[in-house]
């Protein structure tokens, strides 16, 4: 079990490190983080800047605290979905750049998975106990 929780641990911290990373860039360099919205045509920029740093913050911060892990990665994916919509649309980019554009895209449609995973559950999803393993028999409470 120790291993398991370590693993856990490990692995939303490997979720949150962009998001983190990103959030404390943008909290230190908060013009940065406001040219970037404005960039992306969202106005006011200091308003939706604020909602970004609190969104990567926050949402890092429940997904690492295993007690609120899954509404984290609901928010995690909630601002992937927008961002990657907003800043990736390489449907409407020119020829040169929208492979590159498609493959980031994909990427963060990955992380969404990701984040989708950890809020159905992780492995206990579909009533599976993990990979390869059988789903426990529906026990109805009968005596046998």
């Amino acid at each position: 079990m120790a291993l398991h929780t370590a693993a856990s641990v490990v692995l939303r911290l490997a979720l949150a490190a962009p998001f983190l990373v990103s959030g404390l860039l943008k909290l230190t360099d908060f013009g940065a983080a406001r040219a970037e919205v404005a960039a992306l045509g969202l106005s006011p920029p200091e308003l939706f800047a604020a909602a970004v740093v609190v969104a990567q913050l926050g949402g890092s911060a429940l997904l690492l605290s295993g007690r609120f892990q899954r509404a984290g990665a609901v928010v995690l994916a909630g601002f992937t979905v927008a961002a990657t919509l907003l800043a990736h649309p390489f449907w409407a980019m020119d020829a040169t750049v929208r492979v590159p554009q498609a493959m980031t895209f994909l990427e963060h449609v990955a992380i969404v998975g990701g984040f989708g995973l950890v809020a159905l559950g992780g492995a206990r999803v579909a009533g599976t106990r993990g990979i390869g393993a059988p789903a426990r028999p529906h026990h109805t409470g009968a005596a046998t």
